[in-house]
């Protein structure tokens, strides 16, 4: 893979196009060694990006939970992001805005830091190994855990919480799985290291209630699309022994779109019927010329 620091093109730098490998920051950022950012995780799709504005209103209610104020408003993220997928001349791709804490103060303490914000898009096709995506990815079980909302602003998209996801799926990459389930903090079933999960039982679809990670904007529009469908969603705590019963399992996250799954840890599932649908109708629904409403 080639290294994203030399990748050609522009990246959008608070407020203007810099050349891709222009777009630096000093070793002494705060967001660097306090994980004072936040980010957005886009998808373009036939040179559309995918509920932008619900991705960068979430930036925002990000930011706003790190204390940190963007300097711009939606409206000129939502513009920047589209000039930047015009800039690069991608029809499909993967966008990330992010803002982070620059180098005026170094110390836990940092108000008076400026708030910088970047927009890069590249291009980025599966998140997962596509022959082992339609026969289900293998997930192990992390023995990290989602925290307790009151040890961090879980409903944050920010930085310094993927740091468990990392090594979560680092360990779970050395065993041999594609990645990993998390439980959070009282041993429920939780999330994936980057992706919300869904189980389907007797026609009904099972997810957890996302009081302690990110509700994801693919979350919602999977859930959307099956009350389309007339599917019932059972959104509520769920223990990991009750996987045993589960009939199919899949993932969904803006990088993941939908993914099924065929096993976590001891418990397997099929990639069925409603897995396959729900894989249809989300593909169908992001190749629509409003989906970036």
């Amino acid at each position: 893979m080639l290294p994203f620091d030399q990748r050609e093109g522009v990246i959008w730098y608070n407020g203007s196009f810099v050349p891709w490998a222009d777009a630096k920051l000093h070793v002494l950022s705060h967001g660097l060694h306090y994980a004072s950012g936040v980010f957005e995780g886009e998808r373009a799709y036939g040179g559309e990006i995918f509920k932008l504005r619900e991705h960068t209103e979430r930036l925002f209610n990000s930011a706003e939970l790190m204390d940190m104020e963007i300097p711009y408003s939606v409206e000129e993220i939502d513009a920047a992001c589209r000039q930047c997928l015009v800039e690069q001349g991608f029809s499909d791709a993967y966008l990330r805005p992010v803002a982070w804490r620059g180098s005026e103060m170094m110390a836990v303490s940092a108000q008076h830091t400026t708030i910088n914000v970047a927009i890069a898009a590249w291009e980025w096709p599966t998140y997962f190994d596509p022959e082992q995506r339609l026969k289900g990815i293998r997930l192990d079980i992390s023995n990290w855990r989602r925290p307790d909302p009151q040890t961090a602003p879980c409903h944050a998209k920010a930085a310094g919480l993927y740091m468990i996801c990392t090594l979560s799926k680092h360990a779970a990459e050395k065993k041999g799985y594609a990645d990993a389930m998390m439980l959070d903090w009282r041993g429920r079933v939780a999330e994936a290291t980057g992706a919300n999960v869904f189980f389907v039982q007797d026609g009904e679809l099972h997810t957890p209630t996302p009081d302690c990670f990110l509700n994801g904007i693919t979350r919602r529009t999977v859930i959307d699309l099956a009350k389309t469908r007339q599917i019932k969603i059972n959104e509520r705590a769920i223990m990991p022994d009750e996987m045993a019963g589960f009939e199919q399992c899949f993932i969904v996250g803006t990088a993941a779109e939908v993914t099924p799954v065929s096993e976590i840890g001891p418990y397997n599932f099929v990639v069925g019927d409603i897995t396959k649908a729900l894989m249809n109708d989300y593909n169908e629904a992001v190749q629509r010329k409003d989906a970036a409403a």
